[in-house]
């Protein structure tokens, strides 16, 4: 959170101030809470139909270069070189802990030519970062001043159809660039099926305006962003994980992929084999409470005895199962679905179970 008067403010911003947005402080920037109609109902509408989001603060980076896969194999355990042109694949760049700087989607758009999403609160580390890692190699880091959509929920495709911008030969974590400028993929942060689109700011305005002009379409904010990652169990860096905690702690591991866990040489891989083979001590897992008392980030967990058991990472009231939802780290011998756990709220001890993620199934394209 900071201070108004140095956050930083998106190229729409006066389009929110217009359509009634609630703002607030996120990763250093002023961003649009909540619309009119709510944070449940903007969930909601999400699910049914289509949700537009404003993620224009979060940052593009372009890598290009005849080393531009080797670079990337190197920064993240990723085969940037064995990745086909127009999938994506989503990372992190770890430190030599093996801590996870941020997580990333990494998309080769051609044989030397790479796109690379970070998030917003990370982009000055994760620049830094790359840029050290880069002096070793035939590559260009380029950050990108781009509005970023993200259109979401089933009827995401056929809006955007609606607008002549077919998308429809796109699979879950498949991107194309259908004009100067522009780059689309087909992923997002809700679970649902949709798109995320970067495009000239020049454009964005009524781009944008085009797709509300669709009933379908509505603007939806931070708060509801939030509730349907957490509902479709996807982690927040600097809450679910970050530099304290590794792949394997996080249950991310299916990121890296086997071989590279034993042989790769990227930053971070020696230390990720130790913390593998000695075991992690926690795990990150779902967790539903008992009841409709919201079960919020920070919380300690602890087993039927009162000993430590854990802490909650990401919590608050899944509109679309109707009950709470929370994800956290519990030792690893709490990690079993169905263990009886307490979260201490105001005094209070809830009672809640290890529940699978995510809370609500995927709806990915999968093709």
């Amino acid at each position: 959170m900071g201070d108004e008067d140095t956050l930083r403010h998106l190229p729409l911003e006066a389009v929110h101030e217009e359509a009634g947005a609630r703002f607030g402080a996120f990763a250093g920037w002023r961003m649009p809470l909540t619309y009119p109609a709510g944070v449940m109902k903007e969930h909601l509408h999400t699910r049914s139909k289509a949700g537009l989001f404003d993620i224009s603060h979060m940052q593009l980076f372009a890598v290009e270069g005849a080393e531009a896969a080797a670079f990337l194999s190197r920064a993240c355990p990723l085969e940037a070189g064995e990745l086909g042109e127009g999938k994506s694949k989503y990372t992190v760049l770890l430190n030599e802990q093996a801590g996870i700087i941020d997580d990333l989607i990494v998309t080769r758009l051609a044989p030397q030519r790479f796109m690379i999403v970070a998030n917003a609160g990370n982009a000055a580390r994760d620049e830094a970062h790359l840029r050290a890692i880069a002096a070793d190699f035939d590559v260009t880091l380029s950050p990108l001043e781009r509005v970023f959509l993200a259109l979401q929920g089933p009827e995401a495709e056929s809006v955007l159809a609606g607008l002549g911008l077919d998308l429809g030969a796109l699979t879950f974590m498949t991107a194309m660039e259908p004009r100067e400028g522009w780059f689309a993929a087909r992923s997002g942060y809700t679970g649902e099926d949709g798109f995320e689109i970067a495009l000239p700011v020049a454009e964005a305005r009524d781009f944008a305006a085009r797709i509300l002009a669709d009933d379908r379409a509505e603007w939806i904010g931070l708060a509801a962003r939030d509730s349907l990652r957490l509902e479709a169990g996807l982690c927040l860096h600097g809450q679910d994980i970050d530099e304290k905690t590794d792949p394997a702690s996080a249950a991310i591991l299916w990121a890296v992929p086997k071989h590279l866990r034993e042989k790769g040489e990227f930053l971070g891989a020696e230390a990720l084999r130790r913390i593998l083979a000695h075991g992690t001590k926690e795990k990150r897992v779902g967790l539903k409470p008992e009841g409709r008392q919201p079960v919020r980030a920070g919380a300690v967990l602890t087993d039927e005895n009162g000993a430590p058991a854990g802490r909650v990472t990401s919590g608050g009231f899944g509109p679309s199962v109707g009950h709470p939802v929370a994800m956290g780290y519990v030792m690893k011998s709490h990690a079993e679905p169905g263990t009886r756990l307490f979260a201490e709220v105001r005094g209070n001890r809830v009672p809640l179970h290890i529940h699978p993620l995510p809370f609500t199934p995927h709806r990915y394209r999968k093709g």
